[in-house]
């Protein structure tokens, strides 16, 4: 079993060594940072696969530290909060959080969904280099550029850019779309895929004919227009 790396940033110590002890058995090495400004610290080592991160942090609390990490890496990132409302979900996923879990959560489903990061970390088989128009993605490494401008995409951004790339002009269902890019089915509440789709369109902007790129079929899912 490979080891991956895990970083977590919440300041119950009691958690982190609940969850070292339970995440070593499945294969993850995880390390803890108990405030803001260390986990920050850490989280830009680039020496983890993925991030959990804590809303309630003393100091720097937890949205400061993903804004502030969004604009310095890509990282994969599970927010972990007590704050279970949906105001919290959906500011932590316009700040740039790949997913989130409510406090107290099973750990089995915490481990899936890390596991759900890593695979969707992945790269597919095939063709490393996708591009329509003058928007490109390296479907390995998940970096994309408009032009010559690199885009700071998080995973789930760039994974629904590569399979929008992967299909241009084609509608992809919106169950798709969650199942592949998210790594999981969609809830008739959930709005992350929304959210994930807003943000991307607005680092992509406009085609230069002021088109947007990604087009809304609403009720059936999305498409790239070339």
């Amino acid at each position: 079993m490979t080891d991956h790396a895990i970083l977590i940033i919440d300041d119950d110590q009691e958690l982190c060594a609940l969850l070292t002890d339970w995440l070593a058995t499945e294969g993850f090495v995880l390390s803890c940072a108990h405030d803001g400004a260390s986990g920050l610290e850490l989280a830009t080592s680039g020496h983890f696969q993925v991030i959990i991160l804590d809303v309630m942090l003393p100091g720097m609390n937890g949205l400061e530290v993903l804004r502030t990490l969004r604009q310095r890496c890509n990282t994969p990132l599970l927010m972990l909060s007590a704050r279970g409302e949906p105001v919290d979900r959906i500011l932590g996923l316009e700040l740039g959080a790949d997913d989130y879990l409510a406090k107290p959560c099973d750990p089995r489903e915490l481990v899936a969904r890390l596991r759900a990061l890593l695979r969707r970390s992945q790269p597919p088989s095939g063709g490393s280099m996708l591009q329509v128009g003058d928007v490109r993605i390296d479907a390995a490494s998940l970096m994309a550029w408009r032009e010559e401008e690199s885009l700071p995409l998080t995973q789930s951004e760039a994974l629904l850019l590569r399979l929008l790339l992967e299909r241009p002009g084609q509608l992809v269902d919106r169950q798709t779309l969650s199942r592949q890019a998210l790594g999981k089915p969609l809830g008739p509440y959930d709005r992350s895929l929304d959210m994930h789709l807003s943000n991307l369109r607005r680092k992509l902007g406009p085609h230069a004919d002021g088109r947007p790129r990604i087009q809304v079929l609403r009720g059936r899912g999305y498409l790239y227009s070339s």
